[in-house]
């Protein structure tokens, strides 16, 4: 029998369940158990939240790698290759190493049926069980507590902040959405919360489950002084580190995180990291001239993110966005309405996809609708450089994908 390429193992596993998503943990430990995977040498670190994921995740990694140690790192969704989801020492995975996880996931699995994301989460764990890392940073994909990833006992939780998105799976409630990211904790493990204003019930299931709660405004803060910042708390306190890169409410979280490590956390590491650590996709600067910024922002909580960012900017900002029909579209148009001097709406393709000429429905100025990327990027970077304005490119993980297909970002 032939090899499979990793593009035919994708597009066979997507074939194998028909459902693209099925909450539940029963159908991936049945295959979990079989494979009798151990765990890492230090500890497994499982992040959940609205937003903050990716970013909190890069941190923890860089901060580790940098350390010296060995690191598997699990995240999505990707942008351009699927081997982006599952990075050893924040390189990605190879296709051999990807395809080997694969056969050997169904082989297992026999006649369970996987749903795409739990197939690809049992082989990420199978890769890093297979090259006996010495860390595991393991980002949630939707929730907590009925997501394949909380198929391993973690042991050191993260929520990063709690929104209103997802409701279909997650319901409409704070409260309840809180609860389904908190299901990642476990007894007698630390559960970092940094979380703004956070939903009573994070604390609720932190005192049922048994896990040590640390919460953000209470057991740690952070204060900002010019382009410097401050960290305090559980004892630490670091002073004057250079601001991140990445959001700074996830940079203090990251701190309080690696605290829960046994590790010597020092001032001039935490520089480093700080200065260096980015992210593909979160409000990111990729051409200049006019200067033009990608970023995945979908929801209300990383729509009012961005509006702050685009506050900073020198120049006006002109709008290229594409979002998916099930976000709350609504929301992010009204936060970010004032943000922009014009916009450009692009088609996203698929079935969840929605149109530009829906779009531009929720915003008063003028808006321009467009069949493609290719042709709205142009016209807002001409528009860019007649009226000295800066381009942001948003509104879905899609867009900046279809942006990045055709531009090298290095």
């Amino acid at each position: 029998m032939t090899a499979k390429s990793l593009s035919e193992w994708l597009s066979y596993i997507e074939s194998q369940h028909p459902a693209e998503i099925e909450l539940g943990l029963e159908r991936g430990l049945k295959v979990l158990n079989a494979l009798n995977l151990g765990r890492p040498k230090a500890k497994v670190i499982t992040v959940a939240g609205t937003n903050g994921k990716g970013s909190t995740c890069t941190m923890l990694t860089q901060y580790l790698v940098n350390a010296g140690f060995k690191v598997g790192t699990y995240t999505s969704p990707h942008f351009l290759r699927f081997n982006e989801r599952v990075q050893v020492d924040a390189q990605e995975c190879s296709d051999v190493l990807l395809c080997e996880a694969f056969e050997v996931i169904e082989t297992t699995r026999g006649d369970t049926p996987l749903t795409y994301f739990e197939f690809s989460t049992l082989a990420a764990l199978w890769v890093f069980n297979h090259l006996e890392l010495d860390y595991w940073v393991l980002e949630v994909g939707l929730g907590g507590r009925l997501d394949s990833v909380n198929m391993i006992d973690t042991d050191l939780a993260v929520i990063t902040s709690i929104a209103l998105d997802h409701v279909d799976w997650l319901g409409d409630s704070i409260d309840g959405i809180g609860y389904e990211k908190a299901g990642i904790a476990r007894k007698d493990k630390p559960l970092v919360s940094g979380v703004v204003n956070p939903p009573a019930t994070i604390a609720k299931v932190a005192e049922e489950v048994g896990a040590s709660l640390i919460q953000k405004h209470e057991d740690f803060s952070f204060s900002v002084d010019g382009k410097k910042w401050s960290w305090k708390g559980l004892g630490k306190e670091f002073a004057e580190l250079p601001l991140p890169k990445l959001p700074l409410e996830n940079a203090a979280t990251v701190i309080a995180t690696l605290l829960q490590l046994d590790l010597e956390i020092n001032h001039t590491d935490l520089a480093a990291l700080f200065e260096s650590a980015t992210l593909l996709g979160r409000f990111q600067l990729v051409e200049e001239a006019p200067c033009v910024y990608i970023d995945v922002a979908h929801n209300p909580e990383a729509a009012s993110q961005l509006k702050t960012q685009i506050a900073q900017l020198e120049q006006p900002a002109i709008a290229v966005c594409g979002m998916l029909k099930d976000k709350d579209i609504a929301s992010v148009m009204d936060t970010l309405k004032d943000s922009f001097t014009a916009w450009h709406f692009i088609d996203l393709p698929g079935p969840r996809g929605a149109k530009g000429e829906e779009l531009s429905r929720y915003v008063q100025s003028d808006a321009i609708c467009h069949p493609s990327m290719a042709e709205a990027l142009s016209q807002a970077k001409q528009m860019a450089k007649t009226k000295d304005s800066v381009v942001i490119v948003f509104g879905s993980f899609l867009t900046v994908s279809e942006y990045l297909s055709t531009h090298v970002v290095k």
